[in-house]
């Protein structure tokens, strides 16, 4: 990544473009998540499906790490940094999978519209990231946009949402995700982005296994549905695994902002699977929604992000 001495500006780099088809891919992913999840999360003890989820995803990239830069223990310094990140991420994903047995789908995904916003807020304390006008137009335009999609154009339905504790735990997650996204671009201290990841995982599993481990030996695993195990086992490689690496890769790449603005697409994404799926054609209403949240994602990539972290970054 090279800065614009002149205006401090970021220009385009063959890394850039590659993260943006990277996000892109990720944010398909992730929009599969909710629908997956909320299929399984009945079936097994929220920590524990989480757990499994961490260990799996962790077990499976070690030989890929392995091979390709080395599994040796890092030092406890770069121990603490990966606790600390997976910490927020565990966070997450518990959350997730409660608020998923107190509240709807249409809930979480409305509440899942804010990170952008949140992450921007975050950005701004933590790495005095400042967006342009355009972008900070950008940030709640893009939220109104996901919500008009999510609810179909529908007004009264918008005013009917009722919130509860499930919400407020899923709202705790979004700002907990958000967070991870900022501290990872924080605590990336240049070693391959393939060793954050798992030691990310791997941290985050042991977190899990902490919580996790008064539960597990209570749960009759003769009775788990054979779906279950199948989620848990798509959801580790594809939404966790192809995900984490992905977003932290990118996060070092074009900002954290930057990469969670890619979170607008998952209610039109989800429409779109759906459609894939079989399920009918997304009304018209929801159309000018989708343009809103394609213009402001547009925005906010073209949009310059100012930084120390970024200035120091482009030096480098």
């Amino acid at each position: 990544m090279t800065t614009d001495t002149a205006s401090g500006t970021l220009t385009s780099t063959p890394a850039t473009a590659r993260s943006h088809m990277a996000m892109l891919l990720g944010a398909v992913l992730v929009a599969t998540s909710f629908p997956v999840g909320a299929a399984i999360t009945d079936g097994l003890d929220t920590l524990v499906l989480t757990f499994l989820r961490f260990t799996l995803a962790a077990v499976l990239f070690a030989p890929l790490v392995a091979w390709r830069h080395g599994l040796t223990l890092p030092t406890w310094r770069d121990l603490g940094r990966y606790a600390v990140l997976s910490a927020f991420l565990v966070g997450f994903f518990w959350a997730m999978f409660a608020a998923l047995r107190l509240t709807s789908a249409l809930n979480t995904a409305t509440i899942f519209a804010l990170t952008p916003a949140i992450t921007a807020g975050v950005a701004a304390l933590l790495l005095r990231e400042r967006l342009n006008g355009a972008a900070r137009l950008a940030l709640p335009i893009g939220v109104v946009g996901a919500v008009w999609v999510i609810f179909r154009g529908d007004l009264s339905a918008l005013l009917a949402l009722k919130l509860g504790w499930g919400d407020v735990i899923f709202l705790a997650g979004t700002v907990s995700l958000g967070i991870y996204g900022v501290l990872v671009r924080h605590l990336h201290r240049g070693e391959p982005m393939a060793r954050m990841t798992f030691w990310t995982l791997a941290t985050g599993a042991l977190w899990l296994a902490l919580l996790a481990a008064p539960r597990v030996g209570s749960v009759e695993w003769s009775t788990v549905p054979g779906h279950v195990f199948a989620g848990i086992a798509y959801l580790a490689v594809f939404t966790t695994l192809v995900t984490f690496f992905i977003y932290q890769w990118s996060a070092t790449v074009i900002g954290p902002t930057k990469v969670m603005s890619y979170t607008y697409l998952n209610p039109a994404l989800v429409l779109i699977i759906g459609m894939l799926l079989g399920h009918a054609m997304p009304p018209l209403a929801t159309y000018p929604g989708m343009i809103l949240i394609v213009a402001a994602t547009v925005v906010l990539q073209r949009a310059p992000s100012h930084s120390t972290t970024i200035q120091r970054d482009a030096a480098t």
